[in-house]
């Protein structure tokens, strides 16, 4: 993979004009939560741009697929939930760690396969996971998540609990059959999960409307009278309130929704999809609708940000990632002697301590 593909990715070499005015921001908006959201998008951003870096390096290894284009898809997501609710995703979920609050540190060590990685360098990037943070794991096979999220979600009703459950998945994954089983149960007994789909546009490399009878995949919900809505995936801002309304209801209601976010991506599928499948106007088209530069603009309209921030912001997220992967570099791999730790739960003090968390 040639990663001179990402270079027009840089956020510091962004000029704030626009053919027309940036959307003007809600009322009642504070400002230290939308910088908040401004610099976790940054943060992936930069995050992946060095993620494609190391995989070329042969720091990280196996299967990697980036956030790059959807990051303001990925913050308004975490920025809906709280501390106690569950979430499953798939493979595409660096992003989503991040703001979940996983630590850079943990995530690019667990990246590089390092013992000091949130899964213990056992996971790699396509299953991440952070028990304390209730983030459950990216999923590599497609759609693996959706039923384990469902099963979650009956636990919680069952033990008639507070918290939701909130399942992220591609496109490709509602043309599944364990999508519409999940779908049809979660209906049938009232569970309170949020089904958040992220419609990148591409399945690998087959168009939605090529790959699905149905490409407004929010429709598909139709089919069990569930709740259902697309959002702009670009719009921070959107993506969170539409996935709070759904949380919300699960939470009260105990009623499930599926949220489609449209949003589109970058790069390739993976690190190493060349990605000659799609129109390069379509490319540079959807490029020019750049989430973080939008939201930059978005903000100095409001007075909220100036351009120097912008920089000052864009070099702290690229110290922070650096300091990420000097982390990841000097940390020990995992030892021979405990290479089948956490393959079946031991009967010990660490476990134990887990369960009585859960509890």
């Amino acid at each position: 993979m040639d990663t001179q593909q990402y270079t027009h990715l840089q956020v510091q070499d962004t000029v704030f004009e626009h053919d027309h005015a940036p959307a003007p921001l809600p009322q009642g908006e504070d400002r230290a939560t939308l910088l908040r959201y401004y610099y976790q998008m940054t943060l992936i951003r930069h995050f992946e741009l060095r993620t494609a870096e190391m995989y070329t390096r042969a720091r990280i290894g196996g299967y990697c697929h980036l956030n790059l284009g959807e990051e303001a898809t990925a913050v308004g997501f975490c920025a809906a939930l709280e501390p106690t609710d569950y979430v499953y995703t798939n493979y595409r979920e660096h992003g989503y760690a991040l703001c979940r609050g996983i630590s850079a540190k943990a995530v690019m060590a667990e990246l590089f396969g390092k013992q000091t990685g949130c899964a213990r360098g056992r996971g790699g990037s396509m299953h991440l996971f952070d028990l304390e943070r209730r983030f459950m794991g990216g999923y590599g096979i497609v759609g693996g998540q959706v039923p384990l999220a469902t099963g979650a979600a009956f636990a919680l009703a069952y033990r008639d609990s507070h918290e939701v459950v909130v399942c992220q998945m591609g496109d490709g994954t509602t043309n599944g059959g364990p999508f519409y089983e999940s779908l049809n149960l979660a209906k049938i007994y009232h569970l309170p999960v949020v089904y958040f789909v992220v419609n990148n546009q591409y399945g690998m490399g087959l168009r939605v409307d090529r790959g699905s009878a149905v490409s407004e995949l929010h429709r598909k919900a139709y089919a069990f009278h569930m709740r259902s809505e697309r959002v702009d995936g670009n719009d921070v801002l959107a993506v969170r309130d539409s996935l709070r309304t759904a949380a919300q209801i699960a939470r009260e209601e105990r009623e499930p929704s599926l949220i489609e976010a449209v949003s589109y991506r970058f790069g390739g599928h993976s690190v190493v999809d060349p990605d000659r499948y799609r129109d390069k106007e379509e490319v540079q088209a959807a490029l020019a609708l750049d989430p973080i530069r939008a939201f930059a603009a978005r903000l100095i309209t409001a007075g909220l940000l100036d351009e120097y921030e912008v920089r000052e912001l864009d070099e702290r997220a690229q110290r922070e990632v650096a300091a990420a992967i000097q982390f990841a570099d000097e940390s020990p791999d995992p030892s021979v002697e405990r290479l089948f730790d956490f393959i079946y739960a031991p009967d010990d003090a660490l476990v134990e301590k887990d369960r009585a968390w859960l509890r």
